[in-house]
């Protein structure tokens, strides 16, 4: 079947198998950030956003992104950056397998909630799976994020 959808702000139409997975589509694009972990939609490794909410790709057939637009850590690269260093602040991105999924999430709930409480920020993060940290170094990391942009962007 044919899809033609926008990556990362480039419009793509090409000839897919039925059961092509969306992770496995946009990796063939050269997005690596987006990765394999459970393929059970349990860690929030393979996020991105379809038009402009978080989905778990290894649970999304890429035909059902046809005529949508689907962004990746690589085309949110200036939010991503911003946030990121926030995170490794704090020495919560130890060895950084989680961090695009973390970060994709993050940046989902900032556009949502530009304000939100511990309790909100944990439960917009409970689908990310982060095996080196205890995920206080990320809340931490959060906080001061919000902090800086509470501030207008000054450290």
């Amino acid at each position: 079947m044919q899809i033609s959808l926008t990556l990362n702000g480039k419009k793509i139409t090409e000839e897919i198998a039925d059961d092509l997975l969306l992770i496995d589509f946009v990796r063939n694009h050269g997005c690596y950030s987006v990765k394999r972990g459970c393929e059970t939609s349990n860690c929030g490794l393979c996020t991105v956003f379809l038009d402009e909410k978080p989905v778990l790709s290894c649970s999304v057939l890429a035909a059902r992104a046809d005529g949508h637009k689907v962004d990746t850590l690589e085309g949110l690269q200036e939010e991503a950056e911003e946030f990121g260093s926030f995170i490794a602040g704090q020495g919560a991105e130890q060895c950084g397998f989680c961090n695009p999924g973390m970060i994709m999430n993050a940046i989902a709930l900032f556009r949502e909630n530009p304000d939100p409480s511990d309790d909100e920020i944990r439960e917009y993060l409970a689908g990310n799976l982060c095996r080196c940290s205890g995920y206080e170094g990320q809340l931490r990391g959060i906080h001061d994020f919000l902090e800086y942009k509470r501030k207008g962007g000054a450290r």
